[in-house]
């Protein structure tokens, strides 16, 4: 903030150098994948669509299920153990090199800034002018407007593909009032966020720089200021003392700064280690005939004169655990089957008793179809020698990538649950790659001598109740 307590503007002073190029190779990078990912197909299919509607989420090829908790769970702790185990090692790499905040912020808004409002200075003048309907800064943010608008379209492709996004952008969109509330409601997020939230998103919105307590150790890597080299800080570089240090108190790692603060502070919430202070002070250096490195990637070991210790316990924890839950979901991934079944029982009644006096079990068969074709699966049960099995089609058509259900009917003499419930074995097959049997419980009536045939009035009521509704 500033001394009268009004909101600060961060209008950091570019630094080119060393790293500053490979950041932006980096960030170029990441922003065609970005922009990419929703037009490319593998095995089909998208390679990243996110389909809420249908719960059925794609990565690469591979789409999961919303029953597939335990490789949503052993994915969800490799991303964790993956953020545990660089920052233990390589500090906040992410928020500096990965991050969409900093990647899109220090890689296209911010340059756009600098070439429509006449660089940083200019930037600066506008500020201080208080003016909020200057022309530069008005064409400023109609061309962040169209890049939110760009952002947006494919944040929702994710979601719904591009072929169908390509159908609603045509439309209007009073046809589909819910994605284009969602896409607008993106853009205005996207466009406040560059335009006004900025550099505060990084300082007060996001948790990891709140996390780094606890994640970093004295041994991980980060972007610091060697103060034994640098202190005493003194300005200018001619009758410099004999003791004094190579920081010349220019200013130049803090005019660089996207959040504004001072590296020679110490390691801070607010530092996202994008070394940009690295390269302004590297410029520094070699302008006055200094060794280049008084603020460098190194560790707090290291700033005090002690050497870096890779081996630490978080350094093989953290590793390890990361294998181990890799090598966990690509073994499950590996032989997951070619379908998933399950079983359930009728939604009205656990058994019902037809009138010929046999029970009847109503079994629903829900399959999901992951062979990446079309598949038609061949029921049978085994265990109902004395009875009956009734399946109104058989085999079963499922389309690829579909979850169908099937309802069929078990019926059993009364006699066969003298002694309790029935178990009996469903197998479905594809005829292929899949086959699979499942154990099944059948209910019957319990503690009732009547022989079969014998039945009431009340009976006839119980027969059938159900199928009306069945396929």
């Amino acid at each position: 903030m500033n001394e009268d307590g009004s909101r600060r503007w961060i209008r950091p002073k570019p630094a080119d150098g060393t790293w500053n190029r490979r950041r932006r190779i980096v960030a170029y990078v990441l922003m065609v994948v970005y922009l990419a990912l929703p037009h490319i197909d593998i095995n089909r299919k998208p390679a990243i669509w996110l389909n809420a509607v249908r719960r059925e989420f794609t990565f690469f090829g591979y789409t999961f299920l919303a029953t597939d908790t335990l490789l949503f769970m052993l994915l969800l702790g490799t991303l964790v153990l993956t953020v545990f185990t660089f920052t233990a090692l390589f500090g906040r790499v992410w928020c500096g090199w990965g991050c969409p905040q900093t990647v899109w912020m220090e890689y296209l808004f911010r340059p756009i800034e600098r070439m429509v409002e006449g660089g940083r200075m200019g930037s600066l003048q506008i500020d201080k002018s208080g003016s909020h309907v200057n022309p530069r800064r008005l064409l400023k943010n109609a061309i962040y407007f169209v890049i939110a608008l760009v952002l947006a379209h494919t944040f929702l492709a994710y979601f719904v593909g591009v072929d169908q996004l390509a159908v609603w952008v045509r439309r209007s969109p009073v046809e589909h009032p819910s994605s284009f509330a969602i896409m607008a409601v993106t853009t205005i997020l996207v466009f406040l966020d560059f335009v006004y939230f900025r550099e505060q998103t990084c300082t007060i919105a996001c948790p990891y720089g709140r996390w780094q307590s606890v994640l970093l150790d004295r041994s991980s890597l980060v972007v610091a200021y060697d103060y034994g080299r640098g202190e005493p800080r003194m300005k200018g570089t001619k009758s410099r003392p004999a003791d004094a240090g190579d920081c010349i108190e220019c200013g130049a790692c803090v005019a660089t700064c996207p959040t504004g603060i001072d590296i020679r502070d110490g390691l801070q919430m607010e530092c996202i280690h994008c070394t940009q202070c690295a390269d302004a002070c590297d410029a520094i250096m070699t302008s006055i005939g200094k060794p280049t490195g008084l603020i460098r990637y190194t560790s707090r070991e290291v700033i005090e004169g002690g050497k870096r210790h890779l081996l630490r316990p978080r350094t093989v924890v953290y590793p390890a655990a990361l294998a181990l839950v890799i090598g966990v979901f690509i073994w499950q991934l590996d032989t997951k089957a070619a379908a998933d079944v399950t079983l359930l029982r009728s939604p009205d009644r656990p058994f019902t008793e037809e009138a010929d006096g046999r029970i009847a079990n109503q079994v629903r068969m829900r399959i999901a179809n992951r062979s990446g074709e079309d598949q038609r699966y061949q029921i049978s049960v085994d265990g109902v020698d004395e009875g009956q099995v009734v399946i109104p089609v058989n085999p079963f058509p499922v389309a690829e990538g579909k979850t169908e259900t099937i309802s069929f009917f078990i019926l059993l003499p009364r006699r066969a649950f003298d002694e309790g419930d029935r178990m009996v074995t469903v197998k479905v097959s594809d005829g292929d790659d899949f086959t699979g049997e499942f154990p099944y419980r059948l209910l019957g009536p319990r503690g009732d001598t009547r022989r079969d045939g014998e039945h009431d009035s009340s009976d006839k009521d119980k027969s059938h109740p159900e199928r009306k509704d069945q396929p």
